[in-house]
């Protein structure tokens, strides 16, 4: 560093103190400065927000017997992952079970519950909003969806996917949510339009999508028209789960496509590729991305993912 950088250097942590200094109240003669107000000056040039996307949630089945039964410790498919989810300013997946009273337990069978215990694993884990746009949402009929969203609601958890927009305001950017299921339906108008109305109420649109074909590493072309169309109407990020494996992901004028994240929570133990899956951690500043991070995942343990350097 040259004399006239370490000049530069100086001036300008000399304009941050004073700068700091004046936007301090009178307190005493000691002019002792509250951890409070010591966050609230970090707040001034901290504008990065990172927000952690997530494949394939399923607390059902295997998972909550595991949790339950085994470990007693709804906690247990996020010990092993929590860490780097409580972190993140948010956290977004998607929930591929009901949670509802009396949920029977199921080791086999494609009909998904989970039981309420299991909504502790969540917050622990730091989870802020889910997707109810899947296949499986309405395993135990209306009443089971209308449970779930019940039990969301009442331990803080938001939830997208039913028609609703969820907006989250961090560091005066707004950060909008939707989610949609393109497995047994297909897009109609309403889908796009809420998807162009909502654009202009937020800074950040991220779109959540269940599609694709199980168990195939490539989007299929419907996928590729309808991230395309997403774009066009203002998604800034699109994430998309339900292939169950880790799919190819692609710019699309600028603004990331993760067609699927494969699975995250979920006992499909019986091959090397549903048990792999991948986070993404993307970190914004001042409502502009500045920063992608891939983290994948691999379930080693029933229903329990860990981190690992590459997909295995």
């Amino acid at each position: 560093m040259d004399r006239f950088q370490v000049f530069l250097l100086v001036v300008l942590s000399t304009f941050v103190a004073a700068f700091l200094y004046t936007l301090k109240p009178y307190q005493d003669n000691t002019n002792n400065v509250t951890s409070q107000e010591t966050n609230t000056y970090l707040e001034v040039f901290n504008k990065k927000t990172e927000i952690v996307l997530t494949g394939d949630i399923m607390l059902g089945r295997s998972v909550n017997i595991e949790s339950l039964d085994k470990q007693n410790d709804p906690r247990y498919p996020f010990l092993k992952v929590a860490d780097v989810l409580q972190s993140a300013d948010l956290v977004f997946g998607n929930l591929e079970t009901p949670i509802i009273d009396n949920c029977p337990r199921i080791e086999h069978g494609f009909t998904f519950c989970a039981d309420p215990r299991m909504i502790e694993g969540l917050t622990y884990a730091g989870v802020d909003i889910v997707s109810l746009a899947n296949n499986h949402t309405t395993n135990f009929g209306s009443d089971g969806l209308a449970q779930t969203k019940n039990l969301l609601s009442q331990n803080g958890l938001n939830y997208v996917g039913t028609g609703d927009l969820v907006i989250k305001e961090i560091k005066g950017v707004k950060y909008g949510f939707l989610g949609f299921d393109f497995t047994v339906n297909t897009p109609i108008q309403k889908n796009w339009d809420l998807v162009s109305n909502s654009n202009p109420l937020v800074d950040i649109l991220i779109v959540g999508v269940h599609w694709g074909e199980e168990y195939k590493d490539t989007a299929n072309a419907n996928q590729q028209v309808w991230a395309k169309n997403l774009v066009d109407l203002g998604a800034d990020v699109v994430v998309g789960h339900h292939p169950h494996w880790v799919q190819n992901s692609e710019e699309i004028e600028g603004k990331p496509v993760y067609y699927s994240l494969g699975n995250f929570v979920f006992d499909q133990m019986w091959s090397e590729e549903t048990k792999k899956g991948l986070l993404v951690k993307l970190t914004f500043e001042n409502g502009e991305l500045i920063k992608e991070e891939l983290l994948p995942t691999y379930i080693k343990e029933w229903g329990q993912p860990e981190f690992v350097t590459v997909i295995q």
